[in-house]
């Protein structure tokens, strides 16, 4: 049976519950019958360009024919199996594959299924590690503004980003230091990675011998705002945790897969967290997936003759094949010379037009890495709920563009298939909405 336009959006409209959304005022969702390269096309006829990667997952473009391929050669063999008695290829490969393009000696990987759960393994690890060790580490270090995800530990790691407040009860406390948030031109940055390193030696010498990590998105917090750091911080935090004694978790949920213009920002740093955590990217934007990558010496720690030092952990899904697979041919294509071009052609022309754009009157704190580009859009308030916010993303879409400001930060965030005509379009609609509101 063929249903309608309208019919379609009313079955939505009475029972899907979409998410980060207030139903109570949000108009219809866009009913999207397709997808192309950066292109996703909507039941009332138009091309929206996708320049957030929906939600920053989709590395090489909506549809690509080569991890479809991947994954409909793959359900054709083996669909899903227990991963706790079994293994199996895609599984196997992929993991070989990730950990080869880690630093140093990161080569456990543990499975999981979005970037929640990656980073909920972390902090189960970080703590029981230690337990292993006969060490009783309760506590945890994070920045503020970081956002790790939903679930109930990650929720506690970012509980300075603002978004759970319906939800404090149920946190366990995490301590939280300022983040070193720069842009362009940022005159006071050493300033400011002094001060944060600072909060940590404090903390530490609180509290010594009970931390059991101390949790970053390296280089760019996502969802608190786009907000950069530099490559040189992460070095001196990364030396700082390991002269306390303690571990360095990096959540590369968002900044995994090229994102930072290197294939992961703890390759751009040089440095070699204890555990990482990776997601979105990783099966290309096709399947949720993820992983956590532990260093050699976490995983000894979980060896023996007992049950209670193994790690008692798991999901239903855990390495799905088929999203394994996935990741398998995301990563051919991130590999490949194409990629490389592109990800380096987007960031000069988000150079580019970045710098046009500094002398508006309402914008402020250009930033850019890699192939996030980012800034602050003034006079409209500030936070998430901002109005500024909300008044752009229509703006945008009017234009044909899938752009969501975070509050008053705007940032663009696109697949990189998208071709340098695309991501000048998209470019000068910003421009144009900027101009706009300046008025």
């Amino acid at each position: 049976m063929t249903l309608s336009y309208d019919e379609l959006r009313a079955l939505d409209a009475r029972h899907v519950w979409h998410p980060f959304t207030q139903a109570g005022t949000a108009g219809p969702a866009t009913l999207a019958l397709g997808a192309r390269g950066a292109s996703i096309f909507t039941a009332d006829g138009r091309e929206i360009l996708d320049m957030v990667s929906s939600w920053w997952v989709n590395l090489h473009g909506h549809a690509n024919p080569a991890i479809a391929q991947a994954i409909a050669d793959q359900a054709g063999r083996l669909e899903q199996v227990i991963f706790a008695d079994f293994t199996h290829e895609p599984a196997a490969r992929l993991a070989q594959r990730v950990t080869r393009r880690l630093p140093g000696d990161l080569n456990r990987v543990f499975y999981s299924d979005d970037g929640s759960t990656a980073v909920e393994v972390a902090l189960k690890l970080a703590h029981q590690y230690w337990r292993n060790h006969g060490q009783h580490r309760s506590s945890y270090i994070a920045f503020e503004g970081g956002y790790h995800g939903d679930t109930a530990g990650a929720m506690s790691a970012g509980h300075s980003s603002g978004y759970f407040e319906a939800w404090r009860e149920m946190l366990f406390p995490v301590e939280t230091i300022p983040f070193p948030a720069t842009w362009d031109d940022d005159e006071a940055v050493e300033v400011k990675e002094q001060v944060a390193l600072d909060a940590l030696d404090l903390i530490f010498a609180a509290n010594p011998d009970h931390v059991a990590a101390v949790i970053i998105e390296p280089l760019i917090q996502g969802a608190g705002g786009m907000r950069m750091c530099r490559p040189e911080f992460l070095a001196k935090l990364a030396d700082r945790v390991k002269e306390h004694g303690s571990l360095l978790i990096f959540d590369e949920v968002m900044t995994g897969f090229g994102r930072t213009g290197e294939i992961f920002a703890c390759v751009k740093a040089g440095v070699t967290p204890d555990l990482v955590c990776l997601s979105k990217g990783l099966t290309g934007g096709f399947l949720p997936l993820s992983m956590t990558v532990a260093r050699d010496c976490i995983f000894e720690a979980f060896l023996g003759q007992d049950l209670s030092r193994a790690f008692l952990h798991g999901h239903s899904y855990t390495a799905n094949p088929l999203g394994c697979a996935a990741g398998l041919a995301s990563i051919d294509l991130l590999e490949g010379p194409a990629c490389t071009a592109r990800v380096k052609a987007i960031e000069a022309v988000h150079r580019l037009r970045l710098d046009g754009l500094k002398s508006l009157p309402n914008v402020a704190h250009t930033r850019l890495t890699g192939t996030i580009a980012a800034l602050d859009v003034t006079g409209g308030g500030q936070g998430y709920d901002s109005g500024i916010g909300t008044r752009m993303k229509a703006e945008f879409l009017q234009r044909g563009l899938l752009l969501r400001p975070l509050g008053e930060v705007l940032y663009l965030l696109p697949p990189y298939c998208i071709t340098d005509e695309q991501l000048h379009r998209a470019w000068d609609g910003v421009d144009e909405v900027l101009r706009l509101l300046a008025k």
